[in-house]
């Protein structure tokens, strides 16, 4: 049986426990064993599981679990997570930012409509996922330029004129390492993932990158 690793934890705004608490439903229904906690420091054990999801907006993490943290990751337990997940965790931890591949800037206009367009249908995870409208947080990031972009968004400029025609990626995958990483910035609020494209690209990316 695989194990999985779901930490919550920050900004209530995205109420991260009950969007752990789906990561965990979603795992346990494909046969994972699912730890969730809101203890920071379980993130120092990643080498023991298969998969790891931080559902964490700011906070810290201190150096030494950091190291382990990252370790067991570039060993080859999975990394996974969505929204505020990896963009806005541990945002001045340098190590966790380059394995996390994303850091969130901001999201103009806040709660707009917007386009999510795949870019890769070839890929299993957006296999039969068109591009679709969605109404949310569009995230503004800076994005490793390794990464694999599976969908991206574009800013209409709108809310910020110098960024018109910007297209942003919004779900992504690469490594560190031996292991496999995932990305989706959508869900910002756990009911987003009732619709089910974004729950579909989430579960599909959750079992892409476990070990």
């Amino acid at each position: 049986m695989k194990s999985a690793l779901v930490v919550w934890g920050g900004l209530e705004l995205h109420e991260p426990e009950a969007g752990a608490n789906i990561v965990r439903d979603i795992l346990s229904s494909e046969g994972f064993d699912v730890t969730v906690t809101p203890d920071y420091q379980a993130l120092g054990n990643s080498a023991d599981y298969d998969l790891v999801v931080p559902q964490i907006t700011g906070g810290d993490l201190d150096r030494d679990t950091t190291i382990r943290f990252c370790a067991g990751i570039e060993a080859g337990t999975g990394l996974a997570a969505f929204h505020h997940g990896l963009a806005t965790t541990f945002q001045g931890n340098a190590r966790f930012r380059f394995m996390a591949a994303c850091t969130f800037a901001t999201h103009p206009g806040d709660i707009i409509d917007y386009r999510v367009d795949t870019k890769n249908f070839h890929d299993p995870i957006m296999a039969d996922i068109g591009s679709f409208p969605h109404r949310s947080e569009q995230y503004y990031m800076h994005v490793d330029p390794s990464v694999d972009v599976l969908a991206t968004t574009t800013f209409s400029g709108e809310h910020a004129s110098w960024k018109a025609n910007v297209q942003m990626p919004v779900v992504f995958k690469t490594v560190y390492g031996r292991a496999r990483v995932f990305y989706t910035a959508l869900g910002h609020k756990p009911a987003e993932l009732d619709n089910d494209k974004i729950k579909t690209i989430l579960t599909r990316g959750l079992l892409w990158a476990a070990r």
